[in-house]
Protein backbone atom coordinates (compact mmCIF):
# COMPACT_ATOMS: atom_id res chain seq x y z
CA UNK A 1 0.00 0.00 0.00
CA UNK A 2 1.42 3.38 -1.02
CA UNK A 3 1.33 6.30 1.38
CA UNK A 4 0.12 9.52 -0.22
CA UNK A 5 2.89 12.12 0.06
CA UNK A 6 2.34 15.32 1.97
CA UNK A 7 2.28 18.66 0.24
CA UNK A 8 5.02 21.19 1.00
CA UNK A 9 2.80 23.23 3.33
CA UNK A 10 1.57 20.13 5.16
CA UNK A 11 5.17 19.05 5.69
CA UNK A 12 6.09 22.53 6.92
CA UNK A 13 3.23 22.61 9.45
CA UNK A 14 3.89 19.04 10.61
CA UNK A 15 7.58 19.85 11.09
CA UNK A 16 6.78 22.88 13.22
CA UNK A 17 4.29 20.89 15.32
CA UNK A 18 7.19 18.53 16.08
CA UNK A 19 9.56 21.44 16.79
CA UNK A 20 7.17 23.32 19.09
CA UNK A 21 6.14 20.27 21.13
CA UNK A 22 3.43 21.06 23.66
CA UNK A 23 3.32 24.71 22.53
CA UNK A 24 2.10 23.96 18.99
CA UNK A 25 -1.07 25.84 18.04
CA UNK A 26 -2.04 28.01 15.08
CA UNK A 27 -0.44 31.31 16.09
CA UNK A 28 2.70 29.74 17.58
CA UNK A 29 3.30 27.91 14.31
CA UNK A 30 2.86 31.12 12.32
CA UNK A 31 5.29 32.99 14.59
CA UNK A 32 7.87 30.18 14.46
CA UNK A 33 7.75 29.97 10.66
CA UNK A 34 8.27 33.74 10.40
CA UNK A 35 11.11 33.70 12.95
CA UNK A 36 12.94 30.67 11.57
CA UNK A 37 12.27 30.99 7.83
CA UNK A 38 11.29 34.62 7.33
CA UNK A 39 8.09 33.38 5.70
CA UNK A 40 4.59 34.72 6.37
CA UNK A 41 1.80 32.16 6.39
CA UNK A 42 -1.96 32.52 6.75
CA UNK A 43 -3.73 31.54 10.00
CA UNK A 44 -6.78 29.98 8.35
CA UNK A 45 -4.59 27.95 5.96
CA UNK A 46 -2.57 26.79 8.96
CA UNK A 47 -5.70 25.70 10.85
CA UNK A 48 -7.11 23.87 7.81
CA UNK A 49 -3.78 22.09 7.40
CA UNK A 50 -3.64 21.14 11.10
CA UNK A 51 -7.13 19.61 10.87
CA UNK A 52 -6.15 17.77 7.66
CA UNK A 53 -3.05 16.38 9.38
CA UNK A 54 -5.24 15.32 12.30
CA UNK A 55 -7.63 13.53 9.91
CA UNK A 56 -4.61 11.70 8.50
CA UNK A 57 -3.55 10.64 12.01
CA UNK A 58 -0.27 12.57 11.88
CA UNK A 59 -1.14 14.97 14.72
CA UNK A 60 -3.63 14.91 17.58
CA UNK A 61 -5.19 17.86 19.37
CA UNK A 62 -6.36 18.75 22.83
CA UNK A 63 -7.96 21.87 24.23
CA UNK A 64 -5.78 23.99 26.50
CA UNK A 65 -7.07 26.06 29.39
CA UNK A 66 -8.96 29.31 28.92
CA UNK A 67 -6.97 32.50 29.42
CA UNK A 68 -8.01 36.08 30.05
CA UNK A 69 -5.65 37.28 27.29
CA UNK A 70 -7.75 35.26 24.84
CA UNK A 71 -11.06 36.54 26.22
CA UNK A 72 -11.72 33.24 27.99
CA UNK A 73 -11.25 31.21 24.82
CA UNK A 74 -9.19 28.00 24.88
CA UNK A 75 -6.34 27.13 22.54
CA UNK A 76 -6.39 23.95 20.49
CA UNK A 77 -2.93 22.45 21.05
CA UNK A 78 -1.44 19.97 18.60
CA UNK A 79 1.06 17.15 19.11
CA UNK A 80 2.77 15.00 16.53
CA UNK A 81 1.78 11.32 16.67
CA UNK A 82 4.04 8.32 16.15
CA UNK A 83 2.66 8.09 12.61
CA UNK A 84 3.59 11.74 12.08
CA UNK A 85 7.13 11.15 13.35
CA UNK A 86 7.46 8.12 11.06
CA UNK A 87 6.25 10.18 8.10
CA UNK A 88 8.72 13.02 8.80
CA UNK A 89 11.61 10.58 9.11
CA UNK A 90 10.63 8.89 5.82
CA UNK A 91 10.47 12.27 4.08
CA UNK A 92 13.87 13.21 5.50
CA UNK A 93 15.35 9.96 4.18
CA UNK A 94 13.84 10.53 0.73
CA UNK A 95 15.42 13.97 0.59
CA UNK A 96 18.76 12.60 1.76
CA UNK A 97 18.69 10.08 -1.10
CA UNK A 98 17.87 12.79 -3.64
CA UNK A 99 20.58 15.17 -2.38
CA UNK A 100 23.14 12.39 -2.74
CA UNK A 101 22.11 12.00 -6.39
CA UNK A 102 22.75 15.65 -7.22
CA UNK A 103 25.98 16.24 -9.07
CA UNK A 104 28.30 18.67 -7.36
CA UNK A 105 27.57 22.23 -8.28
CA UNK A 106 28.75 25.62 -7.17
CA UNK A 107 26.74 28.72 -6.45
CA UNK A 108 28.17 31.97 -7.66
CA UNK A 109 27.38 35.30 -6.07
CA UNK A 110 25.87 37.84 -8.42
Amino acid sequence: MSIKPLGEFEELVLTFVAILGDQAYGNSIIEAVKEQLGRTINLSATHITLYRLEDKGLVKSTMGGATTTRGGRRKRLFQITNAGKTRLLAMQEQRRILWKLLPEFKFTAR
